[in-house]
């Protein structure tokens, strides 16, 4: 039986901009343009509501929310910044995320109570959100709608065409919609990377890995587990995003029922493996779960009672990337741009920063019709940049995962990478606030290094690509990962760049915690200490 609505006839309207995929990415375009008088087109092949994973938010993600949702004026996604305004706004199913969590495990080994990491996201400053997706997600394309993007759901594009007159797009079922300009939002089968051939084969990603995920109800606390009791982290595991790390791997837990009055009792559940060192053996996924809880008892102690609550979804090599994501009256963004793993939250950060920038763009575009591949360059290369990196953090994580030490030592790059940006950008945010000058904003895309805002870009790559090339020298078997952790901290207590209060460089200093005491201390280097490009993020008017 089709249960697919019947054959529309192909309208005479022509759009400005044709979005592909109305997720998260395509659904705040849509309202953002919609919002500034852009004609929008918003196609998806499924319906709302519906599952999606990417469900972790961090504190970049939610400072770049607050600047769209100014920049733009849709003062509907400023709730999405705020684990209070998710609630009270958008999902009551949502739970929170006070801390980043991690707990290293050997197979056959007790686990070691001083062997874990965690960043604390202070609650003086913010609470960051795990999100219901399916809630999200629905959220933000009624927006776009209600905002006047035309939805298109149930709808799958197979053949597309692009040229300097604009977009032709045809369904399989015969209609054809045309715009000046396509942005493909969907996911790996990009309609776009499959029409212009835009794949790199192979991928010229590092880092490998495959991965199993469901929705859990009745996942204990890791809290109340056994193996938690001797740990001294500063916030509860289950008040956070908790990652069990591994050789060759690690495993997620975000629940959504870890805070007062939640509604929700499911939890994400997520095992993500290296494929190359734990290749599929043709058990079901359950199996495979199964298999691994009892190859590590301790973290079993979680899944006692657990059970899933949908069908899990099982992939083969996450990894996959576009040669460009940029052409001739199209644009990727998100997944159909490129993927390399859920491991630190990054894939929501990105798809901002790119609805960000290319936003603008469109829009200027739309007003004095210059739709030229030179004006998106810029957003090519903020991809390429971002996956890039969120590739160097990955692979060099795997390979400190083979090594407590080594991985202690990676974690400490990973929060450079994560800490220092965001102050760029809540900075960027302040002043907007304070004089509405666009420049403010543009001026976040004067990148030295793609990957990373200007001024703290050059010095966090930098250090980025040291550890990675490291790691690569333990991988080959040059480098011992003891040697390799030696060497990375040494290089973070020379970086005269990095806040010395963090004191990122003691390998002792396991669990980050921004207290108000920290940020005075920090306050006062930035006055002081720090060097000429760092100290303008303390100081005002520069």
């Amino acid at each position: 039986m089709n249960d697919r609505p019947p054959q529309r006839e192909t309208s005479d309207e022509r759009y400005d901009v044709a979005i592909l995929g109305a997720g998260m990415a395509g659904g705040m375009l849509g309202a953002v343009l919609a919002r500034n008088g852009v004609r929008v087109l918003l196609i998806d092949a499924g319906v709302h509501p519906r599952f999606a994973v990417g469900e972790s938010t961090i504190p970049y993600t939610s400072t770049m929310t607050k600047v769209i949702a100014e920049r733009y004026d849709v003062p509907e996604i400023a709730p999405l910044a705020s684990f209070r305004g998710i609630q009270d706004r958008i999902s009551p199913m949502s739970g929170r995320k006070q801390n980043f969590g991690f707990v290293y495990h050997q197979e056959g080994r007790p686990q070691d109570s001083e062997q874990v990491n965690q960043l604390v996201i202070p609650e003086w400053q913010r609470t960051e959100s795990h999100l219901f997706r399916q809630d999200t997600d629905a959220y933000l394309f009624n927006l776009a709608v209600g905002y006047g993007a035309q939805p298109c759901l149930n709808t799958r594009i197979q053949d597309i065409e692009t040229g300097t007159d604009g977009v032709l797009l045809r369904s399989d079922r015969g209609e054809e919609f045309r715009a000046e300009y396509l942005v493909d939002g969907s996911g790996f089968r990009s309609p776009v990377a499959d029409r212009f051939g835009l794949r790199e084969e192979p991928t010229r990603a590092r880092h490998h890995s495959r991965t199993l995920f469901t929705h859990m109800v009745n996942v204990t606390p890791f809290d109340d587990a056994e193996a938690a009791s001797a740990h001294k982290q500063p916030s509860p595991w289950h008040h956070g995003t908790l990652h069990h790390v591994f050789d060759g791997g690690w495993l997620w837990v975000i629940p959504f029922d870890n805070h007062e009055g939640a509604l929700s009792t499911l939890c994400s559940v997520g095992l993500t493996l290296d494929e190359r060192v734990f290749p599929k053996t043709g058990l079901t996924p359950q199996e495979e779960f199964d298999d691994f809880l009892r190859r590590f008892p301790q973290i079993a102690e979680q899944f006692t009672g657990a059970a899933a609550v949908r069908p899990w979804v099982s992939t083969g090599r996450l990894q996959y990337s576009a040669t460009r994501t940029v052409g001739e009256r199209y644009c990727l963004t998100a997944h159909a741009a490129g993927f390399i793993d859920a491991l630190y939250s990054r894939g929501l950060t990105n798809t901002l920063e790119v609805v960000n920038s290319l936003a603008w763009r469109l829009i200027e575009a739309t007003r004095d019709g210059d739709w030229s591949t030179e004006r998106f360059a810029f957003v090519d290369s903020l991809q390429q940049g971002l996956y890039d990196v969120h590739d160097d953090l990955v692979y060099s994580s795997f390979v400190g995962f083979r090594d407590y030490h080594l991985w202690n030592a990676v974690s400490r790059v990973w929060k450079a990478t994560s800490i220092m940006p965001t102050m760029t950008l809540e900075r960027a945010y302040r002043s907007f606030l304070e004089t509405r000058d666009e420049r403010v904003l543009r001026d976040l895309e004067k990148r030295e290094t793609p990957g990373f805002p200007d001024p703290v870009g050059r010095d966090i790559g930098e250090l980025l690509t040291y550890t990675r090339e490291l790691c690569q020298e333990v991988e080959s078997g040059g480098v011992t990962p003891g040697q390799a952790a030696l060497d990375v901290f040494a290089r973070l207590r020379r970086m005269d760049s990095l806040p010395a209060p963090f004191a990122l460089g003691d390998p002792d200093n396991r669990c980050f915690e921004a207290t108000p005491e920290l940020m005075g201390q920090t306050a006062e280097w930035g006055r002081t200490d720090a060097p000429a490009h760092i100290k303008s993020l303390f100081t005002q008017g520069s």
